[in-house]
């Protein structure tokens, strides 16, 4: 199983962020972070890099229950969600599988909340 799920999408890259924003919030998500990784690149390396955004994605309720069953996993808080635009010119929108990242906390009681949160964020990737 992937870390991450991930589909290419027909709009235009910002269109892309944009929908993918209505589909988190569809699904119970609000953005905390956007980083625009290509803006920030280029300021403090100076390098050019494609299209390339992180949205740092919660979902209250579910991040109290993890909160509750682990108390440093907001080492691994928000859930993120990149859209890039590849060599190709198309734009790929790829979301973090949580049941992947939190095997390595080795904690039974956040298998069942991850295994919802990737539920939707799937089905946030699925609608796109």
């Amino acid at each position: 199983m992937s870390y991450y799920f991930t589909k290419i999408v027909d709009y235009p890259f910002d269109d892309a962020v944009q929908k993918v924003t209505e589909e988190l919030k569809n699904e119970g998500f609000g953005v905390l972070t956007e980083i625009d990784v290509k803006a920030t690149l280029k300021k403090k390396l100076d390098v050019d890099f494609r299209r390339y955004q992180i949205l740092g994605a919660c979902n209250p309720p579910f991040a109290y229950k993890a909160l509750q069953a682990e108390e440093k996993i907001g080492t691994m808080l928000p859930c993120n969600v990149i859209v890039q635009e590849k060599d190709n010119g198309k734009v790929e929108v790829s979301a973090i599988n949580p049941l992947q990242s939190m095997i390595a906390v080795g904690n039974d009681e956040l298998n069942g909340v991850a295994t919802e949160i990737g539920i939707k964020l799937q089905k946030v990737i699925n609608e796109l």
